[in-house]
């Protein structure tokens, strides 16, 4: 038998050889899908050695909420969320906005940041450096609903004595960060505070002000 194959000239001895050969090792279309196969396993078996990915735990809003609104645990939760995902500033504890103001509305499921909340940090992020949060009770109570956070604002104190005179111009460029939620009532609601993000020094003035004078502000 092996004289005999040896006897088989060359083209012959390959096409024999060829049709010895299993079909699926000349499939192109069955190679490629084992190729294929075998990447999503690789996949698979990255993805199941580290299933968490890289991710950390924020504080969220569980809930909408409106600006003003003083948070408290029902109104926050912890989740985790891919690192990628999270904004800067984004605060990890639910102790750390526990108890402080809202300053803008939140959906429900949004990250809680730095920025949203009432602190130095957000008095910095809306003025500079050195800034200060003001309390302004309006002397026209209608502005409270006009005005948003993040409007652009002058604020302008009556005169103290002369009637006749002027209102003067006690700050310029304020930041509205927080307009305090109108009460659920049927009595008129004529103590809802405007706070507005300005320089120390300024900030100082517009609250000296706010003390005998009644303020009112002009829009940018």
């Amino acid at each position: 038998m092996c004289g005999m194959a040896d006897t088989l000239d060359p083209p012959l001895r390959s096409r024999i050889a060829l049709a010895l050969r299993p079909d699926w090792t000349r499939s192109v279309r069955v190679r490629r899908a084992v190729a294929g196969g075998l990447v999503v396993l690789a996949g698979v078996a990255a993805v199941r050695s580290n299933p968490q990915g890289d991710r950390a735990q924020v504080v969220v809003a569980a809930r909408d909420l409106s600006p003003g609104t003083a948070l408290t645990a029902d109104d926050v939760r912890l989740e985790n969320r891919l690192t990628t995902t999270i904004p800067d500033g984004a605060q990890a504890q639910l102790g750390a906005v526990v108890g402080s103001t809202l300053a803008g509305p939140a959906r429900r499921g949004e990250v809680l940041t730095d920025v949203r909340v009432l602190s130095t940090r957000l008095a910095e992020a809306s003025a500079g450096p050195d800034a200060r949060v003001v309390p302004l009770h309006l002397a026209d109570s209608a502005l409270v609903d006009v005005v948003r956070p993040g409007d652009i604002v002058d604020v302008l104190a009556a005169p103290e004595t002369d009637s006749q005179a002027a209102p003067r111009v006690v700050a310029t460029n304020a930041v509205v960060v927080l307009v305090s939620a109108q009460q659920k009532t049927r009595i008129a609601d004529n103590n809802r505070l405007v706070l507005v993000a300005l320089p120390a020094g300024v900030a100082n003035t517009v609250a000296g002000a706010t003390l005998t004078q009644a303020v009112t502000l002009t829009l940018h």
